[in-house]
């Protein structure tokens, strides 16, 4: 299985290729903009589980696709493409500024889409493949909202109504969108948004999850939004 994450040198994502490695017929290809984080998640993953994985440094707001599209020729196809990159901004409404809005959207929203849409001819090459987009709970309708997250959850609100639309768009193509609105985990980026607070899952339990999900839900589901969560919504 041939498996694209994007975002893996920190946080979640890198957790996630861990976890993914654990598995020698998985083929990960991670990418992030910060090479050094990389090649640190490839040692580690041959280190502990023997599984050498590719890393691709790549910027989402400066995308090369040329050089992505290299990249996956090698592989042929494309099973699983995890849109995990994300960026979070903590400020007040009245103080968010229009730079502050186009980095939601681009890499939260645009970013996604134009990864989905790159990748599209590999993805249509994989007898069932699976676009996993990681959302929050801050952009599920009806979820507890936070002051300071109104541009991010504006922007993960959006990514989970674009799974909900590309899963109609691409379901003759065999190709399954969904979305999964996490929760709070204990991350660099939580820490950023709330310092000192504690969340109830640590990043590897997620991974966990997020890695079976990507890798066999798409045989039984496809345009959900899911909350992963301990709230309720």
């Amino acid at each position: 299985m041939n498996i694209i994450v994007t975002g893996a040198s920190k946080g979640i994502g890198y957790a996630t290729c861990l976890e993914l490695s654990r598995n020698s017929k998985y083929q990960i290809t991670a990418l992030s903009r910060n090479l050094k984080l990389l090649e640190k998640l490839r040692d580690e993953c041959l280190e502990k589980y023997g599984n050498e994985i590719k890393i691709l440094p790549f910027d989402l707001q400066n995308p090369n696709w040329e050089l992505l599209t290299r990249a996956i020729n090698e592989m042929g196809h494309v099973d699983v493409l995890l849109n995990n990159a994300g960026a979070l901004i903590n400020k007040p409404f009245e103080e968010t500024t229009r730079e502050d809005w186009k980095l939601m959207i681009e890499v939260n929203v645009t970013g996604a889409a134009e990864m989905v849409k790159n990748c599209l001819p590999f993805l249509r090459k994989s007898e069932k493949s699976h676009v996993v987009n990681i959302g929050s709970m801050g952009g599920f309708q009806g979820s507890v909202k936070f002051a300071g997250l109104t541009a991010y959850s504006a922007s993960k609100a959006a990514i989970a109504c674009l799974s909900e639309c590309l899963a109609t768009e691409l379901a003759d193509d065999r190709i399954s969108v969904n979305c999964l609105c996490l929760g709070a985990v204990n991350t660099e980026m939580l820490a950023k948004a709330f310092p000192g607070y504690e969340a109830p899952l640590n990043q590897g339990e997620m991974a966990e999850f997020i890695a079976h999900f990507a890798t066999t839900a798409h045989r039984f589901i496809n345009g959900q939004v899911i909350p992963v969560t301990f709230s309720n919504p």
